[in-house]
């Protein structure tokens, strides 16, 4: 299948359930109800500045491909690259602010009860990439899932942001190798990102099942508005 827009990257490659599993239609959360990403989807959720998202990686093994957009103009997301100048490293910790392409805070990570590792380096998996790893046909992928997600509460992306790989485990060692690891996580730790904007935030639980990192087994996650 070839991209419907030339013009930009928002048009999915395929289509699974999470186009039709929106939280609500419009995205809006009820506080304090636990949602779950199944497996291989994505899911997408508004919140008011001011307002805490917690994900939870239930099993322990799971990667959430997280990415924020400015609830107003789509066009100002959170940004991994301008993330790290403003934080001075490759992982975000407790009490940092996350920036947008505008330069201004859009997330914070204001709890995390895992090792702390993250990743901040690599793109979203999407079909060309499982493609390259041999994947005959369609292969559920995180930026399909950012994709799908937005649209199934009425809104598009014309890009894919790099994501906030929350619990991917990419280490990058001292000649500059990278290797890919199952996470460090244990079931249940959980990450608390709070809004600085009104803002959408997306959630993909990885389909990635030819690479270690989600220990080649992808599971589903959980997510919540606890304030």
């Amino acid at each position: 299948m070839t991209h419907s827009h030339h013009h930009d990257n928002g048009a999915p490659d395929g289509v699974n359930a999470t186009l039709h599993s929106p939280i609500s239609s419009d995205g809006v959360p009820e506080r304090g109800r636990t949602y779950t990403i199944e497996a291989r989807q994505g899911r997408a959720v508004r919140l008011r500045a001011g307002q805490v998202l917690r994900i939870t990686n239930t099993h322990g093994s799971q990667v959430c491909d997280t990415w924020a957009f400015n609830a107003n103009h789509l066009s100002e997301y959170l940004s991994m690259e301008h993330a790290r100048a403003a934080i001075n490293r490759t992982m975000p910790r407790v009490g940092d602010a996350l920036l947008s392409n505008r330069r201004r805070p859009i997330l914070s990570l204001v709890a995390d009860t895992s090792p702390g590792v993250h990743d901040t380096l690599i793109a979203a998996c999407d079909l060309p990439r499982y493609q390259g790893l041999g994947v005959q046909g369609y292969h559920d992928n995180c930026s399909d899932n950012l994709r799908l997600a937005l649209q199934a509460i009425g809104l598009r992306t014309a890009e894919v942001p790099c994501p906030l790989n929350l619990w991917m485990n990419i280490p990058v060692h001292a000649d500059g190798h990278i290797e890919w690891l199952a996470p460090v996580s244990q079931p249940g730790d959980y990450v608390d990102l709070r809004a600085e904007i009104d803002c959408v935030v997306v959630m993909s639980a990885c389909p990635q099942d030819i690479i270690a990192v989600n220990a080649n087994n992808p599971m589903e996650l959980h997510f919540c508005v606890v304030a």
